[in-house]
C-alpha cells in the first residue's frame, strides 16, 4: 500500500462523478494543532479495553493499570520504522528517537563503517548527498511497462516467445493491463472533474453575481428567491452538492489527487530515480541516499510512528503504546510505489544497527526484484528480529492476490517471524472490519485498530486516518511493549504470544471488505484472518508471563 492508496473516502460530485474512490495521502488534508479538534470519543480510542470498557481496543491503557503498574521494563526495544520520512523533531517523540551511538553527528565522516555517512537518527534512501530527495514515484507495473514494451510490444501471442522469456513476456502483459486500466479509469474521472469543475464556475458566477461579493453562506444561497430560472438552477445545484456533503475544497483535494495520479503515478515518462543516480536493479550498488530521515513528505511516517511510540501522559495529544522504546526512522517509501531494493537495504540496515522489531506500512501488487527482499527478511529472521506488516488498503483477499513484500518467498518457504495485519473499528458488528482493508485466512495474522484513528502529524499538529498502515504500528507497539518486559522470549515466541493472546469474537460476523459494492456479504472474523481476533496487549502481557515462567531461568 503505497501511501496514496492508505485511506479512502466514499464520494460523489454530483451529476458528473459517481461511484468514485478518492485515496488521499490523509483522510484530512490539514492537520489541527491540537486533539481537542476531534471528536474526544476517538481520541486513543485504540488503548482502551473491549472488557472494561466495550469499545474494540488493544487494551493497553488497562495493562498498565492493572499488570505494570510496578513494573520496570528490563529492555529498551528499537523500533525500525520504514516509511515516507518521520517528523522525528514532533514534541510527543521527544527522547523516543533512535541515535546512532557509534556515529558523529555532523563531522561528514563514516565513523562506524557502515557505509552510511551521518546516519545519526537512521538513513534516506530516496535521496542524494547533496540533499535532495524524490517524493513521487510511478507505480511499479509503470516501470515494468516502460523497461519490458521495447522488447516484448511487436509480440502478438505468448508462442512467437522464445520459451525462456515467456515469464518475463507474462509480467509484461499484466504490467501492461494494469496500467491501461488505471490510466482508463483515471483519465475519465479527469474529465468527470472538469465537467463538474465547468459547472461549478458556471455556479459560482452567477450566485457571485447575484450576491454582488465571492463569499456568501450556505444560508444566503437557500434564501434565494427569483423569477430568474439560471439564477434557481444554480441555487438548486449549488443546496444539491451542499446535501451530498461536498465542498470546494474536497473537489480541489480530489483534482490534486487525480492530477497526481496522471502526471507522476501513470506517467511513463517520469523518471525521479535519476536524482539518486544509482542502479535499482543492483542490490550490491549501495552508495546513494541521504541521513534526511525527514524528508519532503513525512505525514505518513510521523502517524506510524507516534503509535508506537508518542510520549504517554503528556497531556499534550495523543498516548503511544510502548514506553521504554526508541524509533530507527528508514525513509524508503515514496508517493507511489516503493523500490524492492530500498526496501530490501532498509531491512538490513534496521538488523545490522541493532533493531528488534521492523514496522512496514507499506505494499504493492509487483515485487520484479522480490529475491532481494527475500533475501534480507530471512537475515532479519536469522536475527532474532519481528517483521509487522500492513495488510493492505484494496479490499482484496490477500489469499488470492499476493500483496507485496510477502512473507512467501519464492522458494514456497514462509518467515516465521512476520505478523501480518488488518483493520479494524472501534465497534463490534457489520462494519468492524475496515471496509478498505485487505484480508485472508491464511496470509493475514490478525486484525487491529485502523478505522477513525487519530495520530500525529508533522509539525507539533495531529490527524485522523484510516488504513492498515495505522493497524500495523499498533502491532509493532504491542510486541514492543511486551518485548521490553519479557526479553526473554524469541521473536517467534512473541508473535506466538501476540497471536494466541488476541481478542476473539467467534460468534460475531462482519461484511467482507468491498470498495464497489454496497450488497455486501457477512463473514466470521475466523473466515477473514488466521485468528479471527483483534491484539490484545492486556492479554498478551499475561501470557508472556506464563510462557517466561514456564521457560525458567537460564541454565
Amino acid at each position: 500500500m503505497n501511501p496514496s492508496h492508505h485511506h479512502f473516502l466514499r464520494f460523489s460530485l454530483g451529476l458528473f462523478l459517481t461511484g468514485a474512490t478518492f485515496s488521499p495521502a490523509l483522510a484530512q488534508d490539514n492537520p489541527a494543532p491540537s486533539v481537542a479538534a476531534f471528536d474526544q470519543s476517538l481520541v486513543n480510542w485504540h488503548n482502551l479495553d473491549p472488557t472494561k470498557d466495550q469499545v474494540q481496543g488493544t487494551g493497553v491503557t488497562r495493562a498498565y493499570k492493572e499488570l505494570l503498574a510496578n513494573k520496570k521494563p528490563k529492555k529498551t526495544i528499537v523500533v525500525a520504522v520504514i516509511d515516507s520520512g518521520i517528523d522525528i523533531f514532533h514534541e510527543e517523540l521527544k527522547g523516543k528517537i533512535w541515535t546512532n551511538p557509534k556515529e558523529v553527528a555532523g563531522n561528514g565522516q563514516d565513523d562506524d563503517q557502515n557505509g552510511y555517512v551521518d546516519d545519526i537518527h537512521g538513513w534516506g534512501f530516496l535521496g542524494n548527498a547533496k540533499g535532495e530527495n524524490v517524493r513521487y514515484e510511478t507505480y511499479e507495473y509503470v516501470r515494468l511497462l516502460r523497461k519490458l514494451a521495447p522488447t516484448y510490444q511487436s509480440f502478438n501471442s505468448i508462442k512467437e516467445v522464445p520459451l525462456a522469456q515467456q515469464p518475463e513476456y507474462k509480467t509484461y502483459l499484466l504490467s501492461k493491463k494494469t496500467y491501461e486500466k488505471e490510466l482508463a479509469k483515471h483519465t475519465a474521472t479527469r474529465a468527470s472533474l472538469q465537467s463538474f469543475e465547468n459547472a461549478l464556475t458556471t455556479v459560482q458566477g452567477i450566485l457571485g453575481e447575484h450576491f454582488k461579493v465571492t463569499t456568501y453562506t450556505l444560508d444566503q444561497v437557500k434564501q434565494i428567491s427569483s423569477a430568474d430560472e439560471r439564477l434557481m438552477a444554480a441555487r438548486a445545484w449549488w443546496l444539491d452538492i451542499h446535501a451530498k456533503g461536498l465542498s470546494v475544497a474536497s473537489f480541489l483535494e480530489y483534482k490534486e489527487h487525480t492530477d497526481t495520479y496522471l502526471d507522476k503515478h501513470l506517467n511513463l515518462n517520469f523518471t525521479p530515480r535519476a536524482l539518486v543516480a544509482d542502479n535499482p536493479e543492483s542490490i550490491t550498488d549501495t552508495k546513494y541516499g541521504n541521513n534526511d530521515v525527514v524528508g519532503p513528505r513525512p505525514n505518513h511516517g510521523t502517524p506510524v510512528a507516534g503509535l508506537i511510540a508518542g510520549l504517554r501522559g503528556n497531556n499534550l495529544g495523543i498516548d503511544g503504546i510502548a514506553e521504554d522504546i526508541q524509533i530507527m526512522a528508514l525513509r524508503a517509501v515514496p508517493e507511489g510505489d516503493e523500490y524492492d531494493k530500498d526496501i530490501a537495504l532498509a531491512i538490513r540496515y534496521a538488523v545490522d544497527n541493532g533493531a528488534n522489531i521492523i514496522n512496514m506500512s507499506f505494499g504493492k501488487g509487483f515485487s520484479p526484484q522480490k529475491s532481494f527482499v527475500d533475501e534480507a527478511v530471512k537475515y532479519a529472521e536469522s536475527k532474532n528480529v519481528l517483521l509487522v506488516h500492513a495488510a493492505g488498503n484494496e479490499a482484496t483477499n490477500n489469499d488470492q492476490v499476493t500483496h507485496y513484500p510477502s512473507r512467501v518467498l519464492l522458494d514456497g518457504s514462509q518467515i516465521k517471524s512476520w505478523i501480518e495485519v488488518g483493520a479494524t473499528s472501534r465497534k463490534l458488528g457489520q462494519e468492524f472490519i475496515g471496509v478498505f482493508s485487505n484480508y485472508g485466512k491464511q496470509t493475514v495474522d490478525l486484525f487491529a485498530p485502523g478505522v477513525d484513528i487519530i495520530s500525529l502529524a508533522p509539525e507539533n499538529k495531529y490527524n485522523k486516518m484510516d488504513g492498515t498502515s495505522f493497524s500495523s504500528p499498533v502491532v509493532s507497539g504491542v510486541a514492543a511493549l511486551v518485548w521490553s518486559h519479557y526479553p526473554e522470549l524469541t521473536a517467534v515466541e512473541l508473535k506466538e504470544v501476540i497471536l494466541k493472546s488476541a481478542t476473539l469474537h467467534p460468534k460475531e460476523t462482519a461484511t467482507y471488505p468491498n470498495l464497489e459494492s454496497k450488497d455486501r456479504k457477512r463473514a466470521k472474523l475466523t473466515d477473514l484472518s488466521a485468528t479471527g481476533g483483534l491484539v490484545n496487549a492486556y492479554g498478551a502481557l499475561v501470557l508472556a508471563e506464563k510462557m517466561v515462567s514456564q521457560k525458567g531461568p537460564k541454565s
